[in-house]
């Protein structure tokens, strides 16, 4: 069921009564988005090999969230959330390469009427235009999967930001780094030799040559984080700029994205605010995409919205509290990614409960384990994953368990974090499954997600008609 915001006057004031009149206004808004890529790959996140300085320093200024989630691991449904502040039945985007409900509020609607001009550079990927009226802003490349990718310019976010200096700016700036094809960076600076894998990674040779190639290209995203932040620092608006940085969802490898496994829906998520925002810290609160748009809001000032699944952590960044919601959602439809293969799941933060609603099917990702032309977009380690399992233990079970599923899958992820270990017939933790999949089913009711009939060619065509089948929102 959908959150009703309800800020009270009073408490608005009580916030910007703490705040230094210098400071008053109502702040910029800057978010920078990473593109496909899983969050503990950054060591800001534990991560063994990635070099990541710009973020680093970042993190050291900003406040750090450790259980950060979105609500569908593929680009364009969360991106929707994000934007809007509803989860995929809400805004109406659940599959990817799909479309939101036309009537949908996305943050030009709620931050134009506030005096903000709202921009995006980058990419885009979200539909339809009267959902989504961004201001097109140059100098990044909408496309990720070109290769090369565009070179980038930072002029026109520094005019957007820059063009008046008395109206605020809401301006999303979405990277199209890590996504396949992962070509940019210098991939010498991995050694496939010398990278350690993450625990749901098969070892094979093609396997830590493309892990390279896609640490390469974190390194270059981090570097234009860094580039996209001395803007700020050039034209003397750090201190005037909430800032969030977020690594989107896991990447193109197999238990990442497209999966409601941890590493496919666990984000990064760092805020900096210069004087408002204590610098250096990090929080166990339990934040979602959906979140996002109420919080901005609030810092904002604006007015409550009356209809959204988030609800504001703005306590959180202010300090006030170290806990924001109690549990986090996720789901996946396969289908235009491969066949039909409808999974949900939620977590409390540390426990992950799943369910795969037809696990009598195989898992197929046509992208990951398929190939098409000449295969630039797909994964020529996966066949190198394929051809060894026969002798390789190990790798026979990633393949297993990225392929076949069982219906349910409990995982304690605070100390599991690639969930490799099932508990779901675990006597010991029969209690906690018990109550997380209660708590799925109750959230799968309010959303009034029919399961198995969403993941259909039906669905999702009438979703790019602008004719959704299913949503959450009352008739």
């Amino acid at each position: 069921m959908r959150t009703v915001l309800i800020f009270s006057l009073a408490a608005v004031t009580t916030f910007f009564s703490g705040i230094d009149s210098a400071s008053a206004a109502p702040p910029n808004i800057l978010i920078i988005m990473a593109d496909d890529c899983t969050y503990n790959d950054l060591p800001l996140y534990g991560g063994q090999n990635a070099k990541t300085p710009h973020i680093d320093q970042f993190a050291r200024e900003s406040l750090t969230f450790n259980r950060a989630y979105l609500a569908e691991a593929m680009c364009q449904p969360c991106r929707s959330e994000l934007f809007t502040g509803l989860y995929p039945l809400g805004n109406g985007c659940a599959w990817n390469h799909s479309g939101s409900l036309p009537e949908t509020k996305s943050l030009p609607h709620h931050f134009k009427p506030l005096g903000y001009r709202v921009g995006i550079s980058g990419k885009v990927h979200v539909k339809p235009d009267s959902a989504y009226p961004f201001e097109n802003v140059d100098g990044f490349d909408q496309n990720c999967v070109r290769n090369p990718t565009q070179q980038h310019s930072l002029n026109g976010i520094a005019e957007f930001m820059t063009r008046d200096q008395k109206q605020p700016f809401c301006l999303v700036v979405a990277l199209v780094e890590p996504h396949v094809p992962w070509v940019m960076g210098d991939a010498s600076q991995y050694p496939p030799r010398s990278i350690k894998l993450p625990a749901n990674i098969a070892d094979t040779p093609v396997t830590r040559k493309d892990f390279g190639r896609y640490l390469a290209e974190i390194t270059y995203m981090d570097g234009q984080v860094g580039e996209i932040l001395d803007v700020l620092d050039e034209h003397d608006l750090n201190d005037d700029t909430l800032v969030l940085f977020t690594s989107e969802q896991g990447s193109q490898f197999p238990g990442c994205k497209w999966t409601n496994w941890d590493t496919g829906l666990h984000t990064a998520l760092v805020a900096r605010w210069p004087g408002q925002i204590e610098a250096g810290q990090r929080t166990d609160a339990l934040v979602q995409y959906a979140d996002v748009v109420p919080t901005l809001l609030e810092l904002a000032g604006g007015q409550p919205v009356s209809e959204v699944d988030g609800s504001s952590f703005a306590s959180v960044l202010r300090g006030e509290k170290n806990s924001h919601r109690e549990f986090v959602y996720g789901i996946h439809n396969n289908i235009p990614e491969g066949p039909a293969y409808p999974i949900r799941t939620v977590s409390n933060g540390e426990f992950r409960y799943i369910r795969n609603l037809t696990p009598g099917e195989i898992y197929i990702e046509k992208h990951l384990m398929g190939k098409q032309n000449r295969g630039e977009l797909n994964n020529p380690y996966w066949a190198t994953w394929i051809f060894t399992a026969w002798e390789k233990p190990r790798t026979y079970n990633l393949v297993k368990r990225y392929m076949n599923r069982p219906p349910e899958e409990f995982y304690h992820t605070s100390s599991d974090a690639y969930e490799m270990e099932n508990l779901a017939d675990d006597s010991q933790f029969a209690e906690e499954k018990k109550k997380l999949s209660a708590e799925l089913d109750r959230w799968l009711k309010s959303q009034n997600d029919p399961g198995i009939p969403m993941d259909t060619h039906e669905a999702i065509q009438a979703a790019k008609d602008g004719k959704h089948l299913y949503s959450s929102r009352e008739e």
